[in-house]
């Protein structure tokens, strides 16, 4: 009876991996997760931060029941209560605030890619508050401003197949550090590369992909689009473009054709990115006559002013010289856009009231101040999301979160920042105690995950208090108090009889018989080999009536960003380092900060930083320094070396603000400005100065901090 078992679950973080696990279960207790050695993506291993999930699973710093804020908001100072008391003060202020003149709108959720399943992410939360009455949510801060404008050009989601980079003979990594966000991917194209490809990385900083390249170019921050445009002039002038796949397969040829050859000449793109006008031909040439020719586009790119423009322009390129003709060829920035699931059935967006206003989540600084049209926020609604760290313009987020009308619920694993500043805080359960269905934006399989445990203490599911919550307010019970698994089979299109032809045959006992499976798409697939785009014409657009109709610029064009020495002279003349926080190779946005192996490998919030930079304010390696603009500042350890520009300094993250040493993280710094297009997050556009500090690099194991934390149980 208490023999280990072995059960399937998948990875529920934001990564396009989804990697399918393995877990053994031992007494009820997990003993071991490892990843799956039949997923035929995936493969059987796991990154260095998800082999480490039962230490999540098991910390002893899980929330395990209700809280009650007993001190001020900040301080982290709850008492322990029931569900019962907890789910009653959340439908009494609901209720209260619908009511008043304000109306439901005041009600704000807040939730983001904490888990990518799409039961616990996109299910009954959205049926809940749409049915509330409540403002919706426009989740825009990793990738609409990309998304917008890669659809712009290609017409959906959709790209080369990942397992094609396995074939290529030129792959380039443009703004994308696959080596550590996209393992399994960097596992095809270190095939690739035993068979006789080149990589080549496209990055200002010289990230863990760029190391293990052929070739790192390392163009100015948010200078993309002017790289791309000028390759355009090279294979426009040399005539290296494929004419027949122009003539069949594209609209604006001409018009696009004679902008780069008259506005961006290898030696006007050289002024602009800082490269040499030589590498900028080199790197065109080689594009354009190596066969087949990958391009494995990521989200940095989009992170600035001109971020959508970027991606739209870069997006073109597979066109020009027929790169999509070829299995290995042409481009992937995501797959999400292959997987039709039944999102109106799911979330249900009928039952929002018409003119429902919807806030941009990269404003939530704004909105918690009141800057926004509509009723004031006064209650806030945090799932699967951190925003006290990871939201930008930081300082303004928190003085909203500070408010004493603001009635704040987070539903969380840990006490994390966010939960400082709330009224009330929700245990949450584990991936390994709940039941998901997801899909992924980095493969073409579609998996289930069972739970394996039961939940710890009292932690729930987000499905499950959205229908104690429904339910005491007197909605529905046949939309609301339906089972996670029959919201699996609705978002499957089971019982329907249009289902896309993808996903026929996929059905949630499938899934549960025999795992993972993948879409029905041809094993060798190039979507767009003989055209058959989703633009309104059928064709890749490099000019758009809808981009002109929308008030863009139809045709590609460089758009730089805001902040940067070009466009912002004088802000450049206080702040003249532009700052950029990718990834931490440790975690995962905020998620896994507070694993102590994880953290002990980070050691400290860095800063790394040119010696041209480092020399003349005076900084030695190893030395705290204090980075700061007019928004807010921090601190973080000096690292001086060449893997950044000159003029560039990198802050790897995202770190928790109280286990950071100084209570902030990058996000102190960066504005809430929006990016070009789809309302984008411009993370990546942000100036900045840096001073040594005279103290020494401190820093609290996460234990301890946490422990500092007071709750009465």
């Amino acid at each position: 009876m208490n023999a280990p078992s072995t059960h399937m679950a998948v990875c529920p973080h934001d990564c396009p991996d989804t990697c399918s696990l393995q877990v053994t279960v031992e007494k009820g207790r997990a003993v071991r997760l490892g990843g799956n050695p039949q997923h035929p993506f995936t493969r059987g291993f796991l990154c260095h931060k998800v082999s480490r999930y039962l230490e999540r699973v098991y910390h002893p710093e899980r929330l395990q029941y209700p809280l009650r804020r007993i001190g001020p908001k900040g301080a982290g100072q709850f008492t322990r209560i029931t569900w019962d008391d907890a789910l009653a003060g959340i439908v009494a202020r609901f209720r209260s605030i619908a009511q008043s003149a304000e109306g439901p709108q005041a009600i704000l959720p807040y939730s983001y890619c904490g888990t990518m399943g799409k039961i616990q992410s996109q299910s009954l939360d959205r049926r809940f508050f749409h049915r509330l009455g409540a403002s919706k949510l426009d989740r825009t801060i990793c990738a609409t401003a990309g998304g917008v404008g890669y659809r712009y050009t290609i017409g959906s989601r959709t790209g080369m197949a990942p397992e094609g980079f396995a074939e290529s003979r030129l792959i380039i990594n443009w703004g994308s550090n696959t080596a550590v966000t996209n393992s399994h991917l960097w596992v095809l194209m270190h095939q690739a590369r035993r068979a006789g490809a080149q990589i080549i990385t496209i990055d200002p900083y010289r990230s863990r992909t760029a190391e293990r390249s052929d070739w790192h170019i390392a163009p100015r921050v948010g200078t993309d689009a002017a790289l791309a445009l000028g390759m355009m002039h090279v294979i426009f002038r040399d005539q290296l473009e494929d004419h027949d796949y122009l003539e069949r397969y594209a609209v604006g040829t001409a018009p696009l054709k004679t902008r780069v050859l008259q506005e961006y000449s290898p030696n006007r793109v050289s002024e602009i990115t800082g490269l040499a006008a030589a590498d900028i031909e080199r790197l065109a040439k080689l594009y354009a006559t190596t066969r087949p020719a990958a391009i494995r586009l990521n989200y940095g790119v989009q992170r600035h002013a001109g971020g959508g423009m970027a991606v739209r322009t870069i997006a073109c390129l597979p066109a020009l010289v027929g790169a999509w003709r070829d299995y290995g060829g042409g481009v992937l920035l995501s797959t999400s856009g292959m997987f039709p699931l039944d999102h109106q059935r799911l979330e249900r967006p009928d039952l929002s009231p018409p003119g429902t206003r919807t806030i941009n989540m990269s404003q939530l600084a704004e909105a918690l101040a009141g800057e926004l049209s509509g009723p004031p926020v006064r209650a806030l609604y945090v799932y699967n999301s951190n925003p006290a760290v990871v939201a930008p313009d930081q300082a303004k987020v928190l003085h909203g979160l500070l408010r004493d009308d603001l009635f704040t619920v987070v539903h969380e694993q840990f006490l994390t920042d966010t939960c400082d500043y709330a009224d009330l805080v929700l245990p949450a359960t584990t991936q390994l105690e709940h039941f998901d269905l997801h899909t992924t934006y980095g493969h073409h399989w579609i998996q289930v995950n069972q739970p394996c445990l039961a939940p710890l203490a009292e932690a729930q599911s987000n499905t499950w208090v959205f229908r104690q919550l429904a339910a005491r307010l007197g909605f529905e019970a046949d939309i609301f108090q339906v089972s996670d698994e029959q919201l699996a089979r609705e978002a499957l299109w089971e019982g329907q009889a249009n289902v896309p032809a993808p996903l026929q045959g996929i059905t949630l006992a499938r899934l549960q018989q025999t795992g993972p499976a993948r879409l029905n798409i041809p094993d060798r697939y190039q979507p767009f080999a003989a055209g058959h785009f989703g633009t309104a014409s059928g064709k890749c657009e490099l000019y758009s009536e809808r981009m002109a109709a929308d008030g863009f610029d139809p045709l590609p064009v460089y758009s730089p960003p805001a902040e940067s020495p070009d466009q912002a002279p004088e802000l450049a003349a206080r702040f003249p380092l532009q700052l950029l926080s990718p990834p931490s190779p440790h975690f995962l946005n905020s998620t896994f900060v507070n694993i102590d192996s994880l953290r002990t490998a980070a050691k400290y919030p860095e800063l790394e930083i040119h010696p041209d930079d480092a020399e003349p304010r005076g900084l030695q390696p190893g030395q705290l320094v204090e980075v700061q603009n007019d928004r807010g500042r921090f601190r973080a350890v000096a690292v001086i070396a060449e893997s950044v520009r000159p003029g560039v300094v990198v802050a790897p993250g995202i770190w928790w603000n109280k286990l950071s040493g100084d209570g902030a993280n990058a996000n102190a710094t960066t504005s809430s400005r929006l990016a070009d297009m789809g309302g984008g997050a411009t993370f990546f556009d942000c100036l900045v100065e840096v001073t040594a500090v005279d103290e020494e690099p401190g820093g609290t194991a996460p234990s301890e901090t946490l422990k500092t934390r007071k709750v009465q149980l």
